[in-house]
């Protein structure tokens, strides 16, 4: 039976046992994503040819599921940004997939998360300034089967990490 990644879609199932070298390239890619080859591959330890081999094996097994900007949301518009815990009125496979899929296609919806305890998903919000922030949470609440909607503006972050821990094996 096939793996599916975050997506649904369907992945390789071949795993690559990682190795220290592996744990370099995922660290250097997670940090920096627009390293070349030769530089990603001199900070591995190894020649370009072995490091192209090597990242694109890690991709095929699935550890590096995509590439991307970080963006500055400010720069672009966006002055707000907030969390919105949002209880459904129905657990049922057919409501949590209904919901998902209609909070997918807004752009201001950074992240969506099914979670346990306290509500049914945690959703990243960025909006233009708190008009539109109001305007957003108006429309969710609005969405079938939300019954809750408990709103957390961000005032500050002091921290924000991309991907994971790639940590050596103890």
């Amino acid at each position: 039976m096939p793996d599916t990644d975050r997506r649904g879609e369907e992945t390789p199932n071949r795993k690559v046992k990682l190795d220290a070298i592996d744990r370099r390239i995922l660290r250097n890619l997670r940090d920096e994503g627009r390293i070349t080859n030769v530089e990603l591959a001199r900070r591995a330890g190894i020649s370009a040819p072995p490091c192209l081999r090597r990242v694109r094996a890690l991709e095929s097994a699935g550890y590096i599921t995509g590439y991307h900007a970080d963006l500055d949301s400010e720069q672009l518009g966006y002055e707000v940004a907030f969390h919105a815990l949002v209880g459904l009125d129905s657990q049922s496979d057919a409501v949590l997939k209904e919901f998902e899929r209609v909070v997918d296609g807004w752009p201001e919806v950074r992240r969506c998360d099914m979670i346990r305890g306290g509500g049914d998903f945690m959703l990243r919000f960025v909006a233009r300034n708190t008009a539109h922030e109001n305007e957003l949470t108006t429309r969710l609440t609005g969405v079938a089967h939300v019954s809750t909607v408990q709103t957390f503006q961000v005032i500050r972050s002091s921290k924000y990490a991309s991907g994971v821990p790639v940590d050596d094996p103890s």
